[in-house]
């Protein structure tokens, strides 16, 4: 028996935006730093075939699973709690606690921004309903009897949520892993690997540099060490590390030291700054083809190393060239191809 709530309420504050910022989980099990992704919204049709019958009831047309009977009520493992619709993560087993309620309660959710509240009128009664803001997917309800620090308890339907323990292999997901490369101005560097299917979400920042959290005022200094960098979350079954170098090398002159475009400094630098060691070889024999094609006059100069310190940059920077399409870039748009 599945009980059935109002989902029919306005979605107008999800559906305005294409975009959220948010962490992806990794294949690795870890969250990845805020990334802005693309929302997940699908047909009905799409849903349904998607998920399973129950999961299907309870997260496109509010329904409610019984108490006591959902899976992940007793789980008691460590790990994460994420949307069995989009991914999404949602909760860590550290915020959960037996609410006695016969659902699996949180007191808190794993970032802020995942989770979407709005008011639920059905029954007879006035709740709070929670989905998840990338999707939209009925969740459960919140209700202000939690446990401290927050005195909430989000009351979530099993039937809703994938949980993955800490450091298991995601095979159920997919591996998502992290690349990072600065190619001159971020913005443009940005919209490139926006572009490319695979990819589902970017961020732009500071990397390389000696000062602790830096400003793009200190870092157009110069005297940072910094340079102007863009974090990017692939589906490793959708493209490959290799294609990425690919559209890296596209994108610039990786010849040019200290110098894309219009922009000069060591901020805007080549540089690839990877997560692991298979990225580290594969961008050494990537560098290396390109020396012996003898394509560019001039060797590569781009710097490799392993990636320190990512530092994300001022909001107003991130997805740049989506908020302003006819702003900067020193990209050529018409040499890329997916």
């Amino acid at each position: 028996m599945i009980l059935m709530t109002n989902h029919c309420e306005s979605t107008a504050s999800s559906t305005s935006k294409k975009y959220m910022r948010g962490q992806l989980l990794l294949a690795d099990g870890t969250l990845s730093q805020t990334v802005s992704m693309e929302r997940v919204l699908l047909p009905d049709e799409e849903w349904k075939k998607r998920l399973p019958e129950e999961s299907y009831t309870i997260t496109r047309k509010g329904g409610t699973e019984r108490s006591f009977t959902g899976a992940l009520y007793k789980n008691s493992k460590t790990g994460i709690y994420s949307c069995l619709s989009c991914r999404l993560a949602l909760f860590t087993s550290d915020s959960k606690f037996n609410s006695g309620s016969g659902w699996p309660s949180y007191f808190q959710p794993i970032v802020p921004s995942h989770i979407q509240e709005l008011k639920d009128h059905s029954h007879g009664m006035t709740r709070t309903e929670v989905r998840c803001a990338r999707c939209e997917a009925h969740l459960g309800h919140v209700f202000e009897d939690g446990p401290a620090p927050t005195g909430l308890r989000y009351c979530i339907n099993s039937a809703s949520m994938q949980f993955i323990e800490s450091k298991a292999k995601l095979s159920l997901i997919p591996p998502l892993e992290v690349a990072i490369f600065a190619a001159g101005c971020f913005w443009g560097v940005e919209e490139a690997f926006r572009r490319q299917k695979g990819v589902v979400g970017t961020s732009v920042g500071y990397i390389g540099g000696k000062t602790q959290k830096p400003t793009y005022e200190q870092v157009c200094s110069h005297t940072t060490g910094h340079a102007e960098a863009v974090y990017v979350v692939f589906d490793a079954q959708k493209v490959s590390y290799e294609k990425l170098l690919e559209r890296f090398f596209t994108i610039h002159d990786p010849t040019s030291l200290n110098k894309q475009g219009n922009d000069v400094g060591t901020s805007y630098r080549s540089a690839i700054y990877t997560t692991n060691n298979e990225q580290m070889e594969q961008a050494k024999q990537a560098i290396l083809k390109i020396d012996n094609s003898k394509k560019f006059k001039n060797k590569v100069v781009t710097e490799l190393v392993s990636a320190p310190t990512f530092w994300q940059a001022e909001d107003y920077h991130q997805h740049y060239l989506v908020k302003n399409p006819n702003g900067y870039c020193h990209i050529d748009f018409k040499k890329l191809k997916d």
